[in-house]
């Protein structure tokens, strides 16, 4: 069973304003969050183990590397 933690964007932050209010519409930051959730990501979900703790979806992990 895979073991990731949720991924949801459109849970606002006490401190700081929520992501969708403080960035624009336009910024690069949801172009990145628009590719990266276009891809097939499944072989690298494959290979993940699920031991330890929850991990961080590979679509927040590769969107935080480009």
């Amino acid at each position: 069973m895979v073991n990731f933690r949720p991924i949801d964007r459109a849970t606002p932050y006490l401190l700081p304003p929520s992501v969708e209010e403080w960035l624009p519409k336009d910024h690069l930051a949801r172009f990145v969050v628009d590719i990266v959730d276009q891809l097939d990501l499944l072989a690298l979900t494959r290979q993940y183990r699920g031991s330890g703790s929850a991990a961080y979806h590979p679509t927040v992990m590769l969107g935080l590397f480009i």
